[in-house]
């Protein structure tokens, strides 16, 4: 478990990796198909990649833009409250979030630290052009409120309101960014799973990662364990990978996914497909290092995460978990 006020017994992106081994190892109701990891890796396409969405993100001077992604990533979350969303015309419930978030930035300056602190969940669906009259997205924005009331109380007390405090506080290390993020209970993304502490840390490695983007891996985004990032463990890089015949579920689970019922957050099921989801992509680094392509498990995650914007992705249905962790 991180100490969110610095120490921790080992290196954060080891315990990640240490644990979802033995989750997959242990696994029920998921199975990591380990006799294709090798032909997969070897027909993954070379190149970087992509940039971020220009037109869909907000960018400004660099104070404006740090505070964009440190507000963005605290609320990127709700793919379980997705189906309800309002979506922007040809976007992700992710890209309608984060274009609103953008035109907000845009059209009126960032958030301060105390307004984020003050916000509610009416404002929210405001900012994001949201129903308050749907109970799955009123619970969703009372989500996103309690979230951002954190970040603004954590950043204005730790960090007299600027949102680069917390950045310029990690001193250029991604797993330092995470122990500060997790002083917030929300961004404490681990979970038990069978006498064991899982962690997955999704939105504050992202955080590191979308900084890294933004910035060209320069000032605020540049951070030298960057390498060390896991996957971003979510509910769409699974799904990719389980398309693509990586990841097997029982047939219980299939049939709960394929009915479109919820998988409860924490319970075994969803544990494991994260998990397996973060170990199968350190298997497809590692067969890939053998063939001597230096590829990191966050350029996967972005190369898996964009292929699963693709119409034979979006075709299948994927698991739907309520949570705040993704």
């Amino acid at each position: 478990m991180i100490d969110p006020n610095g120490g921790s017994d080992a290196d954060v992106f080891d315990r990640i990796r240490a644990a979802c081994r033995t989750v997959a190892e242990r696994a029920e109701h998921v199975r990591v198909r380990e006799e294709r990891i090798a032909a997969y890796a070897a027909a993954l396409p070379a190149g970087e990649p992509p940039p971020l969405d220009a037109d869909r993100h907000f960018a400004g001077v660099e104070a404006e833009t740090v505070a964009y992604f440190v507000t963005l990533d605290a609320i990127n979350f709700g793919s379980g409250y997705f189906p309800y969303l309002a979506k922007r015309t040809g976007m992700s419930g992710y890209y309608t979030i984060a274009a609103g978030l953008a035109d907000q930035f845009r059209a009126d300056g960032p958030f301060s630290a105390s307004e984020l602190a003050a916000i509610t969940p009416h404002d929210c669906a405001r900012t994001f052009g949201q129903d308050m009259r749907s109970f799955p997205i009123r619970e969703l924005m009372g989500l996103f409120a309690r979230t951002l009331n954190d970040l603004g109380t954590h950043v204005e007390r730790r960090f007299d309101g600027r949102f680069e405090g917390p950045i310029e506080a990690a001193d250029r290390s991604a797993g330092r960014l995470i122990e500060i993020l997790s002083a917030q209970p929300l961004f404490r993304d681990e979970v038990p799973y069978r006498g064991l502490t899982v962690p997955f840390y999704k939105r504050a490695q992202l955080l590191a990662s979308d900084l890294a983007l933004a910035f060209a891996g320069e000032g605020p985004g540049r951070f030298r364990d960057l390498d060390r990032l896991t996957v971003f463990a979510d509910n769409l890089v699974p799904h990719v990978l389980r398309t693509d015949g990586l990841l097997e579920y029982s047939d219980s689970l299939a049939d709960a996914i394929e009915r479109g019922a919820l998988i409860r957050a924490g319970s075994d099921e969803e544990v494991e497909i994260r998990a397996c989801a973060v170990h199968c992509v350190e298997l497809i680094r590692e067969a890939l290092a053998e063939s001597v392509r230096n590829v990191t498990s966050r350029d996967l995650d972005q190369t898996l995460w964009h292929r699963g914007q693709e119409a034979v992705y979006k075709g299948r249905k994927r698991h739907r978990t309520r949570t705040v962790f993704y």
